[in-house]
């Protein structure tokens, strides 16, 4: 009995040498990344870092290009409609930009006109603000001395202003050269004007069917993604500006027309955009108003309305389909503004758009996921 237990036992056990220890399990797994995966890896990031530094270096040409591809993007169904209603696509296009080109002159129009006023009394408002806070000189002399404490240096004394030397330097960072809006306004004229030529050259560049249907349902859903977050953007947007021309003048603000329209163009800038408002409101009602607290209703009240704009506004108008997560939105904003300035923090949240449904297409969610905990 026992001999025949070991006869069906060594049979049902896998050959092996004799004398050979059992291998374990864990040690018999294939390495958790191979050494081609490795390779592979190192080349897309050495890849990126490669795309970045021509990004970067050759500023001037890829901004206007990109920018023109983005927001032509954003107008092509306005050129389609005007289309529909026997306007031919390139007579379209130069009205879509002439109209764009003129809301804009009209919003930098309102913004400027106060801003020229405030300039020109640059010293005089700065003597005025620098008087006004005064109450945070004993918070800036203990703070002070707790530097001496530390090594720190003893140069500070009370409350001093910013200097302005960096005022030129972001000025002409900002402003782009003749050279770039002409190679813009061209670019954004000639894509859109060609976009569904330019639609079916990148769907015909692929052989198969598949890849085809691929290629059409990519584009589709960009245009249509970045359609509608222009159109809800800038209706969101008009909509924070003219509440902050409201409070502005409820709370007695100066120059209330030019503000809501510095909170609209600025609130397109994700994060960034709403803090320079406050700021900005902060700083005109310290100069303007005669107490710290009429100084501050105008800045706060904004704050309450950027919070539930942000929180319960946009959100629900969005919905689930443009919503971006928090992380990737601040992170995309930090790349493209370290990129290519202000007009790269313009263009992250449409990049960011673009980068998910290219994700969503090319990785569906059918793929291989994760076990779950």
């Amino acid at each position: 009995m026992r001999a025949a237990t070991e006869r069906h036992s060594s049979r049902d056990e896998p050959s092996r040498p004799i004398g050979t220890p059992m291998s374990d399990s864990a040690a018999a797994l294939p390495p958790l990344i191979r050494r081609q995966e490795v390779v592979a890896i190192a080349l897309v990031g050495l890849l990126l870092i490669a795309i970045t530094t021509v990004l970067y270096v050759a500023k001037a040409f890829f901004l206007p290009v990109v920018m023109a591809f983005v927001v032509g993007t954003m107008l092509s169904p306005a050129a389609g409609f005007l289309e529909r209603h026997r306007i031919p696509r390139s007579v379209g296009a130069i009205l879509i930009v002439i109209a764009a080109a003129a809301l804009g002159a009209f919003i930098v129009g309102l913004i400027a006109t106060p801003a020229m006023e405030w300039s020109s009394r640059l010293p005089e408002l700065a003597a005025i603000l620098k008087d006004k806070l005064r109450l945070f000189d004993r918070p800036l002399a203990l703070w002070h001395e707790l530097q001496i404490m530390l090594g720190g240096s003893d140069t500070l004394t009370g409350f001093q202003m910013p200097k302005f030397e960096w005022v030129p330097a972001a000025l002409e960072f900002l402003s782009p050269t003749f050279t770039e809006f002409v190679l813009f306004f061209a670019t954004l004229v000639l894509f859109i004007a060609s976009w569904k030529d330019l639609r079916r050259a990148t769907i015909m560049t692929f052989g198969d069917r598949v890849s085809r249907l691929r290629t059409l349902r990519i584009l589709n859903d960009i245009e249509e993604h970045l359609a509608s977050y222009l159109i809800t953007v800038t209706m969101i947007n008009a909509g924070v500006g003219i509440a902050t021309g409201l409070i502005c003048v409820i709370t007695g603000m100066p120059n209330a027309a030019g503000l809501g329209a510095l909170a609209a163009t600025l609130n397109y800038v994700p994060i960034i955009g709403p803090v320079a408002t406050f700021a900005v409101l902060a700083v005109v009602g310290i100069v303007a108003m005669p107490t710290l607290g009429g100084a501050m209703a105008a800045p706060l009240l904004f704050a309450a309305l950027t919070f539930f704009e942000g929180h319960f506004i946009t959100p629900t108008i969005i919905g689930r389909r443009l919503a971006l997560n928090a992380l990737a939105v601040l992170l995309t904003l930090a790349f493209w503004t370290w990129l290519w300035g202000p007009m790269g923090a313009f263009l992250s949240a449409p990049l960011l758009i673009v980068a998910l449904v290219l994700k969503e297409h090319l990785m569906p969610v059918d793929a291989p996921q994760l076990p779950e905990d």
